[in-house]
């Protein structure tokens, strides 16, 4: 099967000309037999957002009940241009009486809009609607989800992407979205209702048994399709709460254009592999230069090799004889450059886990030890020997900035485990990697920080509110590793 979103461009896009269309007609192809993404005219775009409960074939042959927005898993693509208004009321429809939010994430919108429970706004209960109102600042790929009992929420299938196209776009014959993750499922296919257990809250999340891709069982079975000569820009986004994606492209090579949202200077994927932990985006280009009827795994390598999908070369003839010449460097966003000589050099430690050394938290204010504060309430990880629960969130910020300010935070790592960590409201630069100097300086808004490793961010604090900092293995946030930052 084609996984190419039928909603995921409003127009045409710019990879294939007249003069080419007339060309592949002439030579036996049909208009209908052209990608979705050419062929249809612009969907109408998405301006409301129900929050409920529905049925979902996940594995083939079984109905899931899940969570999701609009009955749709993933949730409705919304889709805008550089600078335009979203205006997004959100209907709370969900069982159990449920409260709820949505965040939007990686999109700089004014701190009341961010989504977060307890520190922008109070949860969306049971009935009630909350109107969501941002201009979207930056283009790239972005996604929404709730911050409300996120590790159960975005679990049960409550995620979406959410795209901003480029005033000039680079020239593709189409566009891919992939949002990856996984569930946990019995021999039924039902959900298991295991969420918040001590041990995926102190240790490395929650983990589905199911791969997915769209919202259905990730496989070798889950073709690509794609014809020789094309040019397909892949947005990939990982919705998972806790799995770490290694994706190997085996026998492909797609460069790398952007990642969380923000252009890079094009490459290829180190070592031939895509890290794209939870929270994290990334997006390829790929000038597909198989022949007709050849096929290529797409490979996990986290995972013992699990096959996620397959790109299929179409026999038919191929779109084009030799690849692109047009720039694959996607316009940058207007994002505020930060000036390390100017920045105050800030650091945030993290401690704790089930394999971490005992260590003293911060909670309510009173020290305490690792494992007196897991009996006790539930929380495993520090940050800066705090331990901060995400229904809680009213301890004073980890800092607080003044607005303008230039910032380098660095991030150690003092635990067994990885921690993708997300700033809220901004980006920032990746300046060091285990104290080694990033290539490309790139821009993001999720980072790894590996095992006892340690990552250097700069930003400027342009962004005025107090904003979410987190792990985004949502069990880690849920166990302690949330915190806030104030800009005043």
């Amino acid at each position: 099967m084609n996984d190419a979103h039928p909603a995921a461009t409003p127009r045409r896009e710019p990879g294939l000309s007249r003069r080419e269309l007339l060309q592949a007609s002439g030579a036996g192809l049909s208009l209908a037999a052209l990608p979705a993404a050419l062929a249809q005219a612009a969907p109408a775009a998405v301006r409301s957002l129900k929050a409920s409960a529905f049925a979902q074939a996940i594995r083939p042959g079984e109905s899931t009940e899940v969570w999701g927005f609009n009955s749709s898993l993933p949730g409705p693509v919304l889709r805008y241009r550089r600078g335009d208004v979203a205006q997004i009321a959100v209907a709370n429809a969900l069982p159990r009486n449920a409260g709820t939010t949505v965040h939007w994430h990686g999109i700089r919108v004014p701190n009341a809009m961010d989504g977060v429970p307890q520190v922008t706004q109070d949860p969306i209960a049971v009935g009630e609607t909350f109107n969501y109102e941002f201009r979207v600042p930056d283009a790239g790929t972005y996604w929404y989800h709730p911050h409300q009992m996120s590790y159960e929420q975005v679990a049960r299938g409550m995620y979406g992407m959410l795209i901003v196209d480029e005033d000039k776009p680079i020239a593709v014959d189409r566009e891919v979205l992939w949002a990856l993750g996984d569930v946990k499922l019995d021999a039924k296919g039902r959900q298991v209702d295991d969420f918040g257990r001590l041990q995926d809250l102190g240790g490395g999340g929650r983990l589905g048994n199911v791969f997915t891709l769209n919202g259905r069982q990730a496989g070798r079975d889950r073709r690509l399709a794609v014809r020789s000569g094309e040019r397909i820009r892949l947005r990939l986004v990982n919705t998972a709460t806790a799995r770490i994606f290694l994706l190997d492209f085996r026998g492909q090579r797609p460069l790398v254009v952007a990642h969380d949202g923000q252009a890079v200077e094009p490459h290829p994927l180190p070592q031939g592999l895509l890290l794209l932990g939870p929270g994290m985006r990334t997006d390829l280009v790929l000038d597909c230069d198989g022949a007709p009827g050849d096929t290529y795994p797409v490979i996990d390598r986290r995972d013992r090799g699990y096959q996620i999908a397959t790109i299929a070369y179409e026999r038919k003839p191929a779109v084009r004889s030799r690849a692109l010449r047009d720039p694959l460097r996607i316009e940058a966003n207007a994002l505020p450059e930060p000036d390390p000589v100017k920045a105050v050099e800030h650091f945030l430690v993290f401690e704790g886990g089930l394999l971490g050394r005992p260590a003293i938290g911060m909670v309510d204010g009173k020290p305490l030890k690792i494992p007196e504060i897991m009996r006790s309430r539930g929380l495993s990880w520090t940050m800066n020997y705090v331990a901060e629960h995400e229904h809680a969130m009213l301890h004073t910020p980890m800092f607080t900035f003044r607005q303008g300010e230039h910032v380098v935070l660095k991030m150690v790592n003092e635990t067994e485990f990885e921690h993708p960590m997300h700033l809220h409201g901004h980006s920032f630069r990746v300046l060091r990697v285990n104290d080694r100097p990033t290539r490309f300086r790139e821009w993001r808004d999720t980072v790894m920080v590996a095992p006892r490793g340690s990552v250097d961010i700069a930003f400027v604090a342009d962004n005025p509110g107090e904003w979410m900092f987190h792990c985004h293995i949502l069990e880690h946030a849920a166990g302690g590793m949330m915190g806030t930052v104030a800009v005043e």
